[in-house]
């Protein structure tokens, strides 16, 4: 499976990844020495919180190489009159007449509690390059549903 980033998405998760290898292991290296210290390691809170911190940040770093690794670069191709990454959507849900705004985005940066949805999730796979006035029927795992697109907003306005 490929995951569909744009080269300054991949890029802000290589940052991560040297800060996470380089500041954060440090940290917990630290922490862990600290409470090695402090002896019986078996009853050791502090032993035991750095051991799982250390796990959580090595497979947060090798979840982002796979990511990185799988990853498809892709750019937006759209016109300025298609829906497309990096731009604001408002659509109409005609079941219930009301609308919404959205900001089409790559897997990563996805964020459907800020309204930023993901290019590959039902919503929008449908509305990837549509156009404006146009209706286009949603397959979600809760039901079929049908939307409208209203207005497209280019990153440039």
């Amino acid at each position: 499976m490929h995951n569909y980033l744009t080269q300054d998405a991949i890029n802000k998760l290589k940052e991560e990844i040297e800060y996470k290898k380089v500041v954060v292991r440090k940290q917990i290296n630290e922490d862990l020495k600290e409470a090695k210290a402090h002896g019986d390691l078996s009853e050791n809170f502090e032993y035991k919180a750095a051991k799982r911190d250390r796990a959580r940040n090595e497979s947060r770093i090798r979840y982002l190489e796979r990511m990185i690794k799988t990853a498809k670069i892709i750019t937006d191709t759209t016109g300025k009159d298609e829906v497309g990454l990096g731009k604001k959507v408002i659509i109409r849900f005609l079941a219930d007449n009301e609308t919404d705004e959205f900001t089409m985005v790559t897997t990563i940066e996805a964020d459907p509690m800020n309204n930023l949805i993901s290019i590959e999730c039902p919503l929008g796979k449908a509305l990837f390059k549509g156009k404006v006035g146009y209706a286009y029927k949603v397959q979600s795992p809760e039901g079929e549903y049908t939307v409208r697109i209203e207005k497209i907003i280019s990153q440039e306005g």
